[in-house]
């Protein structure tokens, strides 16, 4: 029988694996490190403490199976992007700590591929960059916006702004007036990349325990990882890596919000629609809008199309019921058309969708209490695939009590302010996600840009 699995989306369905759940934790155990979440955050921290002391007792318990969360469910892009931009990174934390966090995010980029390439997972893994469009008049000032912040850095090398027939070299995109070019971004298969991970790690001696849904933890000297059937006791760290489903925790409930981003994925393309297309080069493509655009396309050639409009659920609430939404990915359909007239006709195969976790100040966390023995790395905002690299990294450090350029980096041991309590919190995030989507169909209708100081404007640049 066909894995239920297969249906959570395309990249789990054409991962390679039949997704036949390892076995359950049913009985207590002892490890060093035990580990929440079989997703990327969870698997790299695992491997970077493996790599480090390879006699590490390390076991990971998964609520439904590996890559079941936003890792095999992403937009298929790593990417030296943050999820708070780089002026803003400046502003709170100083220009040389914002150069050395880029330069982090930029060499995850050439990790993520090298280790896949080290213990031969086939991720696809194509360094195409990453190029956002100037859709309309209304979006070219953002472009120069950017680049001008990147100048102010010193770091407008990576960038390069492309005219409108720049743009169209690379890719035919209708209405397209330029765009900003980075060569720091890939586009991988992320199911293939969290499975092959969780083979690797198992390989290395780490325990995997799938449909082992923790339900509370301890810290010291009660240090442990419960479900409803066992425990693992941890010696030296426990590690909280569920990304938006740590939300289901109650000591975490307030920490993170789950903001649902969807997909649609067309049927493979004819190669006379790709020569009027072109992205012979694979570009990771987005635009500027404020409710958020990202494109890939894929290796076997289709266009897998995202955005971040499906609503936000009173009470932070997660559900299977919440991956799919008929309106929002009717809407995501058109707007592949409109980027691509061309396409008028062809059928759309696969839609689906999941939930990222967002803090309340937009900056991801990634901590180690050794007191507690509590790590975690949490918040990535939809920008997880390469810093949850860089956080596994860091965490191993981290646990190891190895002093290094990571551990000093901006994300490092800290904390983010609680969201508000409902119903306040379900009135401004769905405000704030009703202002975006206004501002965006009055810049695409008008063609002009917007101000940037509405607060809805404020907050999208951080």
């Amino acid at each position: 029988m066909p894995s239920p699995y297969k249906s959570v989306s395309f990249w789990l369905e054409t991962c390679g694996d039949d997704l036949t759940p390892r076995r359950e934790l049913t009985e207590d155990m002892e490890v060093d490190v035990a580990v929440l979440g079989g997703g990327y955050s969870g698997l790299w921290t695992a491997y970077y403490l493996l790599r480090e002391e390879p006699g590490l007792a390390v076991t990971i318990l998964e609520g439904e199976i590996v890559g079941f969360g936003a890792s095999g469910r992403n937009g298929g892009w790593c990417s030296a992007g943050f999820p708070v931009s780089l002026p803003e990174l400046a502003r709170r934390y100083g220009i040389e700590s914002t150069r050395r966090l880029h330069a982090a995010m930029i060499d995850s980029v050439d990790e993520v591929g090298r280790v896949a390439g080290r213990e031969d997972i086939d991720i696809h893994y194509r360094r195409g960059g990453a190029l956002r469009i100037a859709r309309g008049e209304g979006q070219r000032t953002a472009v120069e916006q950017s680049y001008r912040a990147y100048e102010n850095l010193g770091l407008a090398e990576g960038y390069r702004v492309l005219t409108r027939q720049q743009v169209e070299a690379r890719v035919r995109v209708h209405t397209a007036e330029g765009g900003l070019f980075t060569p720091h971004c890939a586009a991988i298969h992320p199911g293939r990349l969290v499975r092959g991970l969780a083979r690797a790690v198992e390989r290395m001696g780490a325990t995997i325990h799938e449909r082992s849904r923790v339900v509370t933890f301890g810290e010291r000297p009660e240090l442990a990882l419960r479900t409803n059937k066992a425990q693992v006791r941890a010696r030296r760290a426990v590690v909280l890596a569920g990304e938006a489903y740590l939300s289901r925790l109650r000591p975490l409930h307030r920490q993170l919000l789950p903001v649902y981003s969807l997909i649609v994925l067309t049927e493979p393309i004819s190669d006379r629609l790709w020569d009027e297309i072109g992205w012979a080069g694979h570009e990771c493509l987005g635009s500027f809008r404020l409710t958020v655009d990202y494109l890939i396309r894929t290796n076997d050639g289709r266009v897998l199309f995202g955005s971040r409009g499906a609503p936000y659920h009173f009470g932070s609430r997660i559900s299977p019921a919440f991956d799919r939404n008929g309106r929002t990915e009717a809407l995501i359909r058109s707007l592949v058309l409109d980027w691509f007239p061309m396409l008028r006709g062809v059928r759309f195969t696969h839609a689906w969708g999941g939930p990222v976790g967002m803090p309340r100040d937009w900056m991801p966390a990634i901590s180690f209490d050794p007191h507690r023995g509590m790590a975690a790395a949490r918040g990535y905002t939809g920008q997880g695939v390469a810093t949850a690299n860089l956080a596994g990294r860091i965490l191993a450090d981290l646990i190891l009590e190895r002093a290094s350029d990571l551990t000093t980096l901006p994300p490092v041991n800290r904390r983010s302010p609680n969201w508000e309590p409902e119903p306040f919190r379900w009135l401004v995030v769905r405000g704030m996600q009703r202002a975006f989507a206004h501002i965006d169909r009055r810049m695409e209708r008008t063609g002009r840009a917007p101000s940037g100081r509405s607060i809805p404007e404020r907050l999208a640049r951080h």
